[in-house]
């Protein structure tokens, strides 16, 4: 991975956009879309960010390096090579935003895979989010201790959860969520054999717990390309090594 996946707030801020014509409008109102306020580059001092959708190659490069000299980070349409960020396509559940990304290899893959994701992800995942966030007083409030909260809150957005995601939830879940007596357990120590060093070979389950998992103790023959599936800040430990007394703690195994 070449690129640091951030979503960047531009509410109220002034962004840079060079060019004229469909392309530079689209800029924009992608701009506007985020609560941004599209200005021109004799405004570059006020502004962090810049697109420059220019067809004239020549033209493009200039621009992009005048800007870049002023301590803009700049996106230039088509041109990966000369962007700083590149735009994702974007699925919009406010206050939920998912981002798909090739990089600038291909905007049409990102575009369709988003429309793939629109089909399956529920227009009420956005309410959902809201009132995780509404109720993030009482929920630390029922958890005090944050790994216990976080593996709450792991079990209940899981799949077949109090709370999953991907189940149309209604207004009052989340109360009804933190008004039950389910607890997340405490302790749990999942051991894979994993049939290759190939990440396409995990199985559905052992990526999910690969992406919940507190720990992870694994063969020193693991790939990277394999332990990337658990989260960045699980602890990661090589075998021979016994598991920790509480979390969900998952171990592979190359067989």
């Amino acid at each position: 991975m070449h690129s640091l996946p951030l979503f960047h707030r531009i509410g109220g801020q002034r962004v840079v956009v060079v060019g004229t014509g469909d392309m530079a409008a689209a800029k924009a109102r992608l701009v506007e879309r985020a609560g941004g306020v599209p200005c021109a580059e004799t405004e570059a001092h006020h502004a962090k960010l810049a697109f420059v959708a220019l067809e004239d190659e020549r033209a493009a490069e200039a621009a992009a390096l005048r800007l870049k000299r002023a301590g803009l980070l700049v996106n230039v349409a088509d041109r990966p090579d000369l962007c700083d960020f590149t735009l994702p396509s974007v699925l919009d559940r406010e206050p939920v935003l998912v981002a798909v990304s090739t990089g600038g290899a291909s905007a049409g893959l990102a575009k369709h895979l988003r429309l793939r994701l629109e089909a399956i992800l529920p227009q009420s995942l956005g309410a959902l989010a809201q009132a995780l966030g509404t109720a993030r007083d009482a929920i630390r409030a029922r958890y005090p201790d944050g790994d216990a909260r976080r593996r709450a809150i792991d079990a209940a957005l899981q799949e077949g959860g109090r709370l999953d995601p991907f189940d149309p939830q209604g207004d009052d879940a989340v109360e009804q969520w933190l008004a039950g007596r389910a607890e997340a357990n405490p302790q749990e120590v999942l051991d894979f054999t994993l049939a290759s060093d190939d990440p396409e070979d995990l199985t559905l389950r052992q990526a999910r717990a690969l992406g919940m998992a507190d720990t992870v103790l694994h063969d020193p023959h693991v790939p990277e390309a394999l332990l990337v599936r658990a989260r960045a800040d699980a602890v990661r430990q090589a075998l021979p090594a016994d598991p920790p007394e509480d979390g969900l703690t998952v171990i592979l195994r190359l067989g």
